[in-house]
């Protein structure tokens, strides 16, 4: 059970990083390293590191075949951020895409 906790933590912190580089990305026009040593980058690239460690874990006891396709659970949540923090839209087909990418995590998941 602890492996599986690790692996959500994982995407879920993967997910913040992913949102907080967004964040760090948004508005710049100048130098990629400006952009690298911005607060919300180093926050992300660190909440990066800390969803790779806990991933690490996870692999302990968890297939990757498990373990890998339940990252793509990230792909959804970080769309749902995208429509409800930043006002990004999501068409038909990205909502068509993103469905399927559930159903594939559930079936990759079904032992």
């Amino acid at each position: 059970m602890i492996y599986y906790l690790s692996l959500a933590t994982g995407i879920v912190l993967g997910v913040a990083g992913q949102f907080l580089l967004k964040l760090g990305a948004k508005g710049r026009d100048d130098s990629i390293l400006l952009q690298l040593l911005s607060p919300a980058s180093v926050i992300g690239l660190g909440l990066y590191f800390v969803a790779a460690v806990t991933y690490m874990y996870a692999l302990r006891k968890i297939p990757v075949s498990v373990a890998m396709p339940s990252v793509a659970l990230s792909y959804p949540l970080v769309a749902l951020i995208g429509v409800f923090a930043l006002g990004e839209q999501v068409g038909p087909m990205r909502m068509a895409g993103i469905v399927l990418v559930v159903v594939g995590v559930m079936l990759s998941n079904r032992v």
